[in-house]
């Protein structure tokens, strides 16, 4: 645990294990879909619609996970949907550039292989009920 990290005071509701379950599986979705369509995997994250879906669970529930160690993997999937908007950005703006283009394609793949490295390696922290740091 990093220096001036509290440890989690209490364990969760079963219910909230679930529900961060099913958050990570939702943004499995979204990888997938991206994965095996024509889309990139960064533009099924974060326009897909069980991405949206898990992120908003996760606004509204993580309140409820608050002095757990579920706090920290709901903290963790926000801020993976967030940053991977940011890399769409980045790359959309590099796009647009014309000559940015092969580093656009750089980036958005990047950003696909840092999703998905952000889902398995929270969602296997999960299982083993640690918290992300």
């Amino acid at each position: 645990m990093p220096d001036g990290m509290l440890a989690p005071s209490t364990d969760p509701a079963p219910g909230l294990v679930t529900t961060a379950n099913v958050v990570y599986a939702l943004h499995s979705l979204s990888i997938l879909i991206g994965v095996s369509s024509a889309a990139t995997v960064v533009g099924a994250f974060v326009f897909g619609l069980p991405s949206i879906v898990a992120v908003i669970i996760n606004y509204v529930k993580r309140g409820e996970a608050r002095g757990t160690f579920l706090e920290s993997h709901f903290r963790w999937q926000i801020r993976t949907f967030w940053f991977a908007v940011l890399w769409g950005a980045i790359s959309l703006v590099l796009f647009v550039t014309l000559v940015g283009i092969p580093l656009a394609l750089g980036v958005l793949f990047g950003a696909g292989i840092w999703a998905i490295y952000r889902v398995v390696r929270g969602w296997l922290a999960l299982r083993e009920a640690k918290p992300m740091y």
